[in-house]
């Protein structure tokens, strides 16, 4: 294993409406359909054979009437030994919860917020659901569907939230976000705040089929993103650059098949032995780290953010 590179696995850890019809925890985070079971405790489990961790962004806006259930999925996580760390998507949040802490309902999204209150509000609300688990600090967020601006960086310094794992060139590409290092590599804002953005690739297009897009590295993987389980990783590629740490996007749900509806349903196994593949070519290239390895590294100079980005130059984005 070449120790000089790093992979954190993150996972989008979420219970939003559209993607189950009913008892939506336990179909998208837990993973339990009538013909069977893929959710988390199954991530955690091929993770522990491998003897890596992943990172959970959990999401307690998108399931704000079942917060007992979420509460419930962060204890079984930490108890675990899994990083459980902070995302949001207040955008789905009742109108009764802004009117309960005299706020508006509108901007609905992170990234149209002007007012940095609102967001360090949003940020300690939902961080203190989970440190009251956890006992421990959130050390870092992500924004639902990597929606953010300034006013997103600003506030997590405020708040003390030291890592954002905000950056995607796809969402940049999309509009849903005000700034990205083609790289993919972490940088640091002005105000101190570490940016570790999703590890992303530029594919050309093919003229009549498909356009010039960024893709994710994800899985169940993309086929124009090839990294763990399919025959050659993208960077066995002897032209392919080799990123000293790398993000994997994953989601609560990743395990699961969608059906016609777009709804994630369990079929089979066959994802849970794919992402066991996948784990097990990752291995042999990267060490799996959480976010408080990912600081003691910093720390050590093990890991570099080599630039610097001034946020004024994104401040009036968006």
């Amino acid at each position: 294993m070449n120790r000089h590179r790093y992979a954190l696995l993150t996972v989008d850890t979420e219970a939003l409406r559209k993607r189950a019809v009913d008892e939506h925890v336990q179909r998208l985070i837990w993973g339990q359909h009538e013909a069977g079971t893929a959710g988390i405790r199954e991530m955690c489990g091929i993770g522990d054979e491998f003897g890596a961790k992943h990172v959970f962004f959990t999401d307690f806006c998108g399931a704000y009437s079942s917060l007992d259930q979420m509460r419930e999925v962060v204890r079984w996580l930490h108890a675990a030994g899994q990083d459980v760390q902070l995302h949001t998507h207040p955008e789905t949040l009742p109108k009764s919860f802004w009117r309960e802490h005299g706020l508006e309902a509108v901007p609905r999204y992170m990234n149209l917020y002007q007012d940095q209150a609102r967001a360090e509000f949003v940020l300690r609300h939902f961080g203190n659901l989970i440190t009251n688990i956890t006992g421990k600090p959130v050390l870092a967020h992500r924004a639902g569907s990597f929606r953010w601006n300034a006013v997103t960086i600003r506030a997590l310094q405020a708040v003390g939230i030291p890592l954002s794992f905000n950056q995607s060139m796809r969402a940049l590409e999309g509009g849903r976000c005000v700034h990205g290092e083609p790289d993919c590599l972490p940088y640091t804002w002005s105000n101190g705040v570490i940016e570790v953005p999703v590890t992303e690739r530029w594919v050309p297009g093919v003229k009549g089929f498909r356009p010039d897009r960024w893709v994710s590295l994800t899985y169940p993987e993309s086929p124009y993103f090839r990294f763990g389980s399919r025959p050659r990783p993208f960077w066995k590629h002897p032209l392919a650059p080799k990123p000293a740490v790398t993000v994997v996007l994953l989601h609560s749900w990743s395990l699961l098949e969608r059906d016609q509806a777009g709804h994630a349903v369990y079929k089979d196994d066959r994802l849970l032995e794919g992402y066991r593949q996948f784990l097990r070519r990752l291995v042999k290239d990267c060490e799996v780290i959480t976010t408080a390895d990912f600081l003691d590294l910093r720390a050590r100079g093990k890991i570099q953010p080599l630039r610097t980005i001034n946020l004024e130059q994104v401040e009036h984005r968006g």
